[in-house]
């Protein structure tokens, strides 16, 4: 197995070398996939262009499912496992946003081109790349872009996919188009939650103690700052946004805070969570206030070891290219394959800057990089050589 790793990192830079004719395609997909604009269950439009990209390639099975992932399979030599790669089609873009995706020489401009356009874009040109490098697996590859991803979606594509297929999936690769390094083969315990405050029409303004519900929302803010927050385990609560009130001169009636509670433990996430609906409830209870308390989002803790063959198998390979690891916890598509007990791992593929914002832009020679890694940990699972012994 060392050999034959050994012999896979030798031909990377020559696979790299080839990967660089694919420029064209490459750019083409990612601004063609770019512009359609696929906010959290909107996506039909860019995963139709994706599904019909499969159907270009001839692969198998080219089709969408009840919850609107687009899938394709590249059949294997042998066929008798199967290998997933999946790229989330949503983003946190919507219609109203000017998807325009502008390609200057090293850099590639627009919305959510590097979440996760470039990521979709690989799926859309992987066929080509196996063509290209005249690349053949045992395994099928399953690509799939997956829907109902981030926020109230709540990674639902993957889940469904793998909660009813009848296809045993062997291994798992999510692909995201930042950042580079990225190598995620473990998942926290999460709760994302959303609490709002609604003062109601007949609120009675001349009581002790009223105020609008940003001043409440400001009171629930210190008080989950006073919370005691454990180092062992590993415990955060990330404090996302905030909204509320409409202009000058008048007082808000409704506010919102979103937040996530993340936690090498699930038990510690359970327990922030009741105690922060608590401290919620009181504060609704000083001034009148309604509260909404929504739970949008868990995750729980899991994955595979450091020292499994596929995360240290990956971590040669990115060494080799002259990629800096850096190993973290996730709460993407990765959660899913976890909860399944399969071996999976999250690789982004280039840099970026401004993520999440509509100047968001990606450095364009990192790709291939990105590009050769994610062959290179395809190419290695399909060999056994990530196989747990």
């Amino acid at each position: 197995m060392n050999e034959g790793m050994t012999q896979l990192i030798e031909g990377l830079p020559q696979m790299k070398k080839k990967l660089t004719d694919l420029r064209d395609t490459l750019l083409t997909n990612i601004v063609m996939l770019g512009e359609i604009p696929a906010p959290t269950f909107r996506e039909q439009q860019r995963r139709r262009f994706l599904v019909n990209r499969f159907n270009q390639y001839q692969m198998l099975n080219c089709s969408t499912d009840e919850v609107g992932n687009g899938l394709g399979i590249i059949p294997g030599e042998v066929g008798d496992k199967n290998i997933m790669v999946v790229a989330h089609l949503d983003t946190v873009f919507d219609e109203s946003i000017d998807h325009t995706i502008s390609i200057e020489t090293k850099r590639i401009n627009g919305p959510a081109v590097g979440d996760n356009s470039l990521g979709v874009a690989t799926l859309a040109t992987l066929p080509a790349m196996l063509e290209e490098l005249d690349l053949k697996f045992n395994s099928n590859l399953i690509l799939m872009g997956s829907a109902r991803s981030l926020g109230h979606g709540n990674i639902e594509g993957v889940r469904f996919f793998l909660d009813n297929t009848d296809l045993p999936i062997h291994a798992g690769v999510c692909v995201e188009g930042v950042k580079l390094g990225r190598l995620s083969h473990t998942s926290i315990g999460m709760a994302r939650c959303e609490i709002t405050y609604r003062l109601p029409e007949e609120y009675d303004w001349t009581r002790f103690g009223a105020v609008g519900s940003i001043v409440t929302i400001n009171e629930l803010i210190n008080r989950i700052l006073e919370i005691p927050v454990p180092r062992r385990p590993k415990t955060t609560i990330v404090l996302g946004s905030i909204s509320g009130g409409r202009s000058f001169n008048t007082i808000a009636t409704d506010s919102v805070l979103r937040f996530e509670i993340r936690s090498e433990s699930n038990g510690m996430v359970q327990e922030l969570r009741q105690r922060i609906e608590d401290i919620a409830a009181e504060v609704s209870s000083h001034n009148g206030s309604e509260v909404e308390i929504q739970i949008l989002a868990q995750r729980k803790p899991g994955g595979i070891s450091f020292s499994h063959p596929l995360a240290s198998n990956a971590r040669r390979i990115m060494k080799s290219l002259g990629i800096n690891p850096r190993v973290s916890p996730s709460t993407s598509e990765l959660s899913a394959f976890i909860d399944h007990e399969i071996p999976a791992l999250t690789l982004g593929l280039t840099n970026g800057e401004n993520l999440n914002k509509p100047d968001e832009s990606i450095e364009i020679t990192p790709i291939y990089n990105g590009l050769t890694q994610l062959l290179g940990v395809l190419i290695a699972i399909d060999r056994g050589y990530c196989d747990a012994t």
